[in-house]
């Protein structure tokens, strides 16, 4: 059987993934008829007393989560004001009261706001007062962090400290334990969540998406995974306990929030949550949790897989390792398939925009093709475009645009910069790829400013405009540098008009960029940087020298 007939088996009238047409923003787009309607309903349809969420010594199960969450949906309505369309915001570390809140905010009606947890201060401000929310949840870290700050809304604080003075989490749970989470009128077309994501120019920009968009991602993630299970060769043992998953990524990104959160409710999986990324502390935990998927950026699985290497932990519960947020190299993806006794790769392309999903490959038919991102989901269309929109052939290299019923409704209150990444009703991606005559996707290019650190989007024009802020420097370009481990680190090239060294740059962006924003490399100038005919920054210029010099300084 092939692809496409497992597909049309999968999706023909009166089974559980039928297709159908609904209208999306005024176009036709292909979706699931049984589809829950909102992610209150997919929770509301997905409860049990299994194990849902492990956190050191704390366990709770889907029944728990939904509970807790009523009681915060209920403080959140009766003592916060909150009503359907309201914007709160989420931000602390890989905690279950991330997933709680997330819960109660959407299911009162309110749209979600994932906020980055390893922004700093003037970035979490902006966040705040460019989503409009009513009310910032955060654990103690990022209400220290905004101390010295006017924060512009209700703070809800999460695991505080005795002495902290805002509102506690702890005691608004209490107040509001035992009662049924609040009714809401909420539609599949509804705003659900806004992520930011780094732009190539300025600051970061709110993706918005629906209820529909977020559940059209989860469901076509279920359909590409049972297709592939029929037309593989040889038949997936069945687990031989509850499957489980290792919440390794932060939960802000979209494949934290919806291929793992999402996702392991939807499919009943238990997940393990990390306070923070440690390689040893994964293998342990994989082994005591007999976790059976775990899903991250390639520098995280290159770290696992190095741990793997060394022994100590029994990691044979994995039968999983997937990737998104940055290419593996095709040495990885083996490795993979060497290295663990039962795990095999998959990964995938998508973005924030898109919720996650995009494209899809797993197992054989990664490791025939380990350049290639995968086929298209079902409820998406792909092309490969030139700059005037022309369609090109396959194995023609242009940009990659796409559309359907997963994308995002928009840019948060920036009308231009939604009008300006589309093509029609085509998103421009940035990416540069071609499609083999298969229909496989390869991303060999991007043509946004950006770099991917570690599955971090970083504008380069943001780190530029905070790097022009500083009095002595005049010109700056900032660019990717290839590394290793997390695929590439930042670069910037500045003229100064004054003395100034990198340490004191790099103190200076702290106060305005998150830490992994900051350049680990800097190439000082003395005169102005090469220009193109037009008087633009010749940025593949510097960036050529640039390089060059980072190279001639580590030999």
């Amino acid at each position: 059987m092939d692809r496409q007939q497992a597909l049309d088996i999968l999706s023909a009238p009166g089974m559980p993934l039928e297709m159908t047409s609904v209208e999306v923003y005024g176009e036709t787009r292909r979706a699931y008829k049984n589809a829950p309607p909102s992610l209150r309903e997919l929770f509301a349809q997905n409860l049990s007393d299994e194990t849902f969420l492990v956190f050191e010594e704390e366990r709770y199960s889907f029944n728990d989560t939904w509970r807790l969450a009523s009681a915060i949906g209920n403080g959140l309505v009766k003592e916060y004001g909150i009503e359907k369309g309201d914007r709160v915001a989420i931000c602390m570390r890989n905690f279950p009261e991330w997933i709680i809140a997330f819960q109660a905010i959407t299911s009162v009606g309110a749209i979600a706001v994932a906020m980055n947890s390893l922004w700093q201060a003037e970035e979490l401000i902006y966040g705040i007062n460019d989503s409009g929310s009513k009310l910032l949840v955060a654990d103690q870290e990022r209400v220290n962090l905004l101390s010295k700050t006017l924060i512009p809304c209700d703070v809800l604080v999460v695991r505080g400290d005795p002495g902290d003075t805002h509102s506690r989490w702890e005691d608004l749970r209490e107040r509001h334990g035992g009662i049924e989470m609040p009714d809401a009128i909420i539609k599949a077309i509804d705003d659900v969540i806004i992520l930011y994501t780094s732009g190539s120019t300025g600051r970061s920009k709110g993706v918005v998406s629906s209820n529909l968009a977020v559940v059209s991602a989860l469901l076509s993630w279920e359909i590409s995974l049972q297709v592939w299970m029929m037309v593989r060769e040889a038949p997936l043992d069945p687990p031989k306990q509850q499957p489980s998953g290792l919440l390794a990524v932060p939960l802000f990104h979209v494949s934290g929030s919806h291929a793992v959160f999402l996702m392991a409710f939807r499919a009943q999986n238990k997940l393990v949550l990390t306070r923070k990324w440690d390689p040893a502390e994964a293998a342990r935990l994989i082994e005591k949790e007999q976790i059976s998927s775990f899903i991250s950026p390639s520098a995280m699985t290159s770290d696992l897989i190095y741990h793997a290497k060394q022994g100590g932990h029994d990691l044979s519960s994995l039968i999983s390792v997937g990737g998104g947020g940055a290419a593996r190299a095709p040495e990885q993806v083996k490795s993979i398939d060497t290295i663990f006794d039962n795990a095999l790769p998959n990964t995938g392309w998508g973005m924030t925009e898109t919720n996650a999903i995009g494209t899809a490959i797993a197992g054989e038919l990664y490791l025939e093709r380990p350049n290639s991102s995968g086929l298209p989901a079902a409820v998406l269309d792909i092309r490969i475009a030139d700059e005037d929109g022309n369609e090109l052939s396959a194995g023609q290299r242009g940009e990659v645009q796409i559309r359907g019923t997963s994308m995002f409704r928009g840019y948060w209150n920036n009308p231009q910069a939604t009008a300006e990444s589309h093509m029609d009703d085509w998103f421009l991606t940035g990416d540069v790829g071609y499609l083999d005559n298969e229909g496989y996707l390869f991303i060999v290019d991007r043509i946004k400013d950006m770099v991917i650190r570690g599955g971090e989007n970083i504008g380069c024009g943001e780190v530029e405009a905070a790097l022009l802020e500083h009095p002595y420097v005049r010109e700056a370009c900032v660019y990717s540098v290839p590394d290793d481990r997390l695929g590439e680190e930042v670069g910037a090239t500045v003229f100064c008009v004054d003395s100034v060294d990198e340490n004191e740059l790099r103190h200076f962006l702290s106060r305005q960029l998150a830490k992994f924003k900051i350049p680990r490399y800097f190439n000082f100038t003395d005169a102005t940087l090469p220009r193109t005919a037009s008087g633009k920054i010749f940025k593949l210029e510097i960036r050529n020298q640039g390089l060059k010099k980072i190279l001639d300084r580590q030999h």
